[in-house]
């Protein structure tokens, strides 16, 4: 079944905010590898949701949803990249 214009303008619309909403913490954290205010579990779980939901784009049938793919892969490495910082900065100052 084909999906309606609008279904899928909504899906990379949600797709842009969803980058451009992340990006800005992204490029700061790797800029100033300041993670004091940056709670550890939250970042690990935002990892963990968006693997899921690239997942769910990938076996969306009858296709690939792409839009919710590439967003989540998107948001699953900055979040991954954004908890290694973390976790460096956390294990470096005990």
């Amino acid at each position: 079944m084909e999906q309606s214009l609008l279904y899928v303008i909504c899906g990379y619309v949600a797709s842009v905010g969803m980058i451009l909403g992340y990006l800005p913490q992204v490029v700061s954290t790797i800029r100033t590898r300041n993670t004091d205010g940056i709670a550890l579990p939250t970042f690990l779980m935002m990892a963990i949701g968006a693997a899921a939901f690239m997942l769910q784009g990938l076996l969306h049938r009858p296709g690939i949803i792409w839009s919710m793919f590439l967003t989540n892969a998107f948001t699953c490495g900055c979040s991954c990249i954004i908890f290694g910082i973390k976790l460096y900065n956390d294990w470096t100052k005990k």
